[in-house]
């Protein structure tokens, strides 16, 4: 039953998501986005600041217990030596209490040089982690700063698609039945041009009626020409029982 109710508190939201992914505004999504690397980035900072301050503290220590370190040398030589001296001096006591302190000092400078060698340790690493801090934050710069620069064109290219999508939108209405009373632009265009075409068809038919009357008219008049010159030459030739008949030029242009 557990199982059950993850899978669908996890599949509600998802599709909770992929809803709100949709409707969201790109332009505000982005800006959330390039806010948010600014953030980290400066949370990188921050992290970054300790490891190279725990390594200047490091470094603060170590350079303390290398001072109190040459000191206790300098005193446990002093001591061995004002130890020498009250010795050659015949004063036993003092020798033996300077070589105690010398003693006592020694005991000390073991452990100070114990903490030397671990401060340098902790100094060796606290280095390298601050390297490493110094050489993420800088990664890190140079990736914000081609976001940065990936924002430009990212808003450039939201620009772009939402004029192409209103131009979408637009040619997609000029196809597009109003209502059932308003008709298309393509049935518009396809009326226009079956109209003109029936006009130019009308058009062409009374243009080929004239032609032929106007042939016929000079086809007569041809004939009649022919007729009339054979007349004349008849008579020049004496032949003048031989004419033939006149011909009308409508029984002329129908043969």
């Amino acid at each position: 039953m557990i199982k059950l109710f993850k899978r669908w508190w996890a599949y509600l939201t998802a599709k909770l998501t992929g809803k709100f992914n949709e409707s969201a505004d790109p332009k505000v999504q982005l800006e959330q986005a390039i806010t948010e690397a600014h953030n980290q980035h400066q949370r990188l900072k921050e992290q970054a600041a300790n490891v190279i301050a725990n390594q200047k503290q490091a470094e603060i220590r170590l350079n303390n217990k290398l001072g109190e370190l040459e000191k206790l040398n300098a005193n446990a030589r002093q001591a061995l030596l004002m130890a020498a001296d009250a010795e050659k001096a015949g004063n036993g006591d003092k020798a033996t209490e300077y070589t105690h302190a010398a003693e006592t000092i020694a005991d000390k400078l073991i452990s100070v040089e114990s903490d030397v060698e671990s401060l340098k340790q902790l100094v060796l690493e606290s280095t390298e982690a601050s390297d490493q801090a110094k050489a993420a934050v800088k990664q890190n710069s140079g990736l914000l700063q081609e976001k940065l620069a990936e924002k430009s064109k990212l808003l450039s290219q939201l620009e772009q698609a939402k004029m192409q999508e209103e131009m979408n939108t637009a040619m997609a209405e000029l196809s597009e039945t109003v209502g059932d009373d308003v008709p298309t632009f393509a049935e518009v265009e396809q009326k226009i041009q079956a109209r003109y075409a029936k006009a130019t068809a009308s058009a062409e038919l009374q243009e080929t009626t004239v032609e032929s009357r106007l042939l016929e008219v000079e086809q007569a008049t041809a004939n009649v020409a022919a007729q009339s010159r054979l007349s004349e030459l008849r008579a020049e030739l004496g032949l003048g029982g031989a004419e033939a008949p006149a011909v009308e030029p409508g029984a002329a242009a129908g043969e």
